[in-house]
């Protein structure tokens, strides 16, 4: 019996020879984590610090234990690892922060009774103060800025889909690098690349020699975050319909289908996932722009319905208000809750257009056969 099991051990040891053993990251970890709390605890302990000494060291630990015992080549596949994903958390970790210090700052906000139904209309320093000094509800709420913000948006995208995505199907399918598509392509690049403030600047003084000075509304906010939208749909429809195989058109012409019909009934469906995330990134690109939306549409503490007539709040605006100027000055917290909460809310929208570009392009997509 000692006889039989003696080869299957060795074979065992030879197969795991030279290798770390399996709970060698756990323990370099664990090492790591009580070294770096210690070091932490003589320089000032933080929570940020102790991660990144104990990150520096967990790789310095688990790369010198794998060269002693694996050999350089090993080593050096760790150091890779650990350098992948250490860049991997450093890029997570302002989103997770982001998220967190919104949800922290901004669940209280959105739970106020009335925050998401009424106005900040009539609302005084006098109400902030008297939330204060009682402890009660805040009272006003985001619901004229949150129908601005989608009023606006929309009609944004409504002047930006059509226009970016009739742009991107003549440069793919008709300009064949012509110096038309040339120059077209030049100008998108610079247009993606403008500050928003002059995109608010160049509406406002549009609408100023069209309509008259003092012209701020809706629609002129609309215009101003089309000119941001509308490089973005045009790039990326431009390189979805840029990766549609070519042996599609080729078909739709061998069956006699005509060339805007092939456009429209084999090239689009087959990109119309890619063209809905595009138009979603254009979209989040522009839902929280602040400063041209205050040049083009103002400020107002009313709802306002008419995206042609009137001032128009937006949650942009809103926050910066609340933020620069609070209701009442001498106590500004209710006005920074109102803030966090709007914030809060404009995050929450983004993930919902998100799902919504998701679902749509699940549902244009071009179905599987068999």
């Amino acid at each position: 019996m000692t006889s039989t099991l003696t080869p299957v051990r060795s074979k065992r040891s030879a197969l795991t020879k030279g290798q770390l053993p399996k709970y060698a990251p756990y323990a370099v970890l664990a090492g790591a984590l009580i070294l770096g709390a210690a070091v932490l605890a003589l320089i000032g302990f933080n929570p940020f610090g102790w991660g990144l000494v104990s990150a520096i060291l967990f790789a310095v630990g688990l790369v010198s234990w794998s060269a002693a015992v694996e050999g350089s080549r090993k080593a050096k596949d760790k150091l890779a690892t650990c350098l992948v994903v250490g860049s991997f958390l450093v890029a997570l970790l302002p989103l997770v922060s982001v998220i967190w210090t919104v949800l922290v700052n901004g669940i209280p906000g959105l739970l106020d009774p009335g925050f998401l139904t009424t106005s900040m209309n009539g609302v005084t320093g006098a109400f902030d103060n008297k939330a204060v000094e009682s402890g009660g509800p805040v009272m006003g709420g985001i619901y004229h800025a949150l129908l601005g913000t989608v009023q606006i948006t929309l009609l944004a995208t409504v002047i930006s889909v059509p226009v970016g995505l009739l742009t991107a199907i003549y440069l793919v399918e008709y300009g064949h690098d012509g110096r038309l598509a040339k120059a077209i392509t030049f100008f998108v690049d610079v247009m993606t690349g403008i500050p928003s403030i002059v995109a608010g600047l160049f509406a406002a003084a549009f609408f100023f020699a069209v309509v008259g000075p003092g012209t701020k509304t809706g629609a002129v906010a609309a215009v101003a975050l089309s000119v941001l939208m509308i490089p973005v749909v045009v790039r990326s429809s431009e390189e979805m319909l840029k990766i549609v195989p070519n042996e599609l058109r080729e078909a739709a012409y061998a069956l006699g289908v005509r060339k805007w019909r092939t456009i429209l009934k084999v090239v689009i469906p087959t990109a119309i996932s890619g063209i809905a995330s595009g138009v979603t990134l254009a979209i989040a690109r522009v839902i929280g722009e602040t400063a041209p939306i205050l040049v083009t549409a103002g400020f107002a503490t009313s709802i306002n319905s008419n995206v042609f007539g009137g001032w128009m709040a937006s949650l942009p605006t809103f926050i910066y208000t609340q933020i620069l100027n609070p209701t009442s000055p001498s106590n500004p917290g209710p006005s920074s809750q109102r803030a966090w909460g709007a914030a809060l809310v404009l995050i929450i929208l983004v993930m919902v257009l998100n799902l919504v570009a998701r679902l749509i392009a699940r549902i244009f997509a071009p179905k599987k056969g068999r």
